[in-house]
């Protein structure tokens, strides 16, 4: 993999944000701050030049000071917020889908591929009672002095649940409404159900989103409203996105870089490592639930120093990986309450 973004990589190691740049004639990109995470930003891209106005890929996490980059980057861009006609989001979590909203009251569409739409909070967790995700938790084994600290609260949804529904829907495959260029979708599920990547053939990018970046692993995870198997087609996308290996990626997180052939195989190895710890902790533990699995795994941070949120996450990852090799044959899962998973 080869580093293109090389001011963004100068400020991610600065811990500082990128500089506004035109990465091809009529593209650039745009940081936008995310409060208190570690993230730090999440990178817009706006089309510009074109007869109806600017289309903006993922504007970013809505608050004031992601509100006033990203109107400052479109300046930067010569434009204004009152130019963008069009907003496409790769996928709704907040820190990309967050402003959407807000340009949409400016008089912009939103579009999203359908299976994300179905996705948006206010589906999912509107009307979700605690005890029903108490309940989801206890299933996969966590212990009952952990349940409180792991449980989604209405407060801490309540935010989202107002998340802007799309004014139209992408499918896979189609072009982007814009008069100057050609900007097709490309499904890539995995990390959402419905996450689109943007490739423009004559500009020689591929906007990978979430789906693919130069450093960090997505989180593929199971959650409580969606129990299907995430990682499956997951690696069908990294299989995918390999085909595009000529183009330079323009990631929502981080910097460019060249190599995306390496880096699908580099991710495609990486879950491939983590199904074989799977299997290893199931030999020597047997028949044991996904909250004893991801607790014999190897995390970065180690799992004694995972609190709240972040084990929530490691268990949805886990029970990912379990419903993967699930799907090719190579564990089973039992009836009873809590679930426990063996060889």
């Amino acid at each position: 993999m080869i580093v293109t973004g090389t001011a963004q990589h100068r400020a991610w190691q600065q811990r500082v944000l990128p500089p506004v740049e035109q990465v091809r004639p009529g593209l650039w990109s745009i940081p936008v701050p995310i409060p208190d995470n570690p993230l730090r930003y999440t990178i817009s891209y706006a089309f510009t030049g074109e007869d109806d106005g600017v289309l903006l890929v993922d504007p970013g996490w809505d608050s004031p000071a992601g509100r006033a980059a990203l109107a400052s980057g479109l300046s930067a861009a010569g434009a204004a917020v009152g130019d963008v006609a069009g907003v496409v989001v790769t996928h709704v979590h907040p820190d990309h889908h967050g402003l959407s909203g807000w340009l949409r009251d400016q008089g912009a569409w939103i579009g999203m591929h359908p299976a994300e739409a179905a996705t948006l909070p206010s589906r999912l967790w509107s009307g979700r009672r605690p005890e029903q995700d108490r309940a989801w938790l206890r299933r996969h084994g966590v212990p009952a002095a952990d349940v409180s600290g792991l449980v989604v609260s209405p407060e801490r949804m309540r935010g989202l649940l107002s998340m802007a529904e799309p004014d139209r829907v992408i499918e896979d495959g189609d072009l982007l409404p814009l008069t100057r260029r050609s900007v097709r979708a490309v499904w890539t599920p995995g990390h959402t159900p419905g996450h689109l990547c943007l490739h423009d053939a004559a500009a020689g990018v591929l906007l990978t989103g979430d789906h693919l970046l130069p450093r960090i692993s997505p989180t593929v995870a199971v959650h409580p409203a969606n129990e299907g198997d995430p990682l499956t087609p997951y690696l069908e996308s990294l299989e995918q996105t390999g085909k595009f290996a000529a183009e330079e990626a323009l990631p929502a997180h981080e910097y460019r870089f060249r190599g995306i052939d390496a880096r699908a195989t580099a991710m495609i190895s990486h879950h491939g490592d983590r199904n074989r710890e799977i299997l290893r902790a199931l030999d020597d533990q047997g028949a044991a639930t996904a909250w004893e699995i991801a607790a014999a795994l190897t995390w970065s941070r180690g799992w004694d120093s995972l609190r709240g949120l972040m084990r929530r996450m490691a268990l949805g990852e886990t029970l990912a990986h379990l419903h993967h090799l699930e799907t090719v044959g190579a564990v089973r899962r039992g009836d009873e309450e809590p679930t426990r998973w063996a060889r």
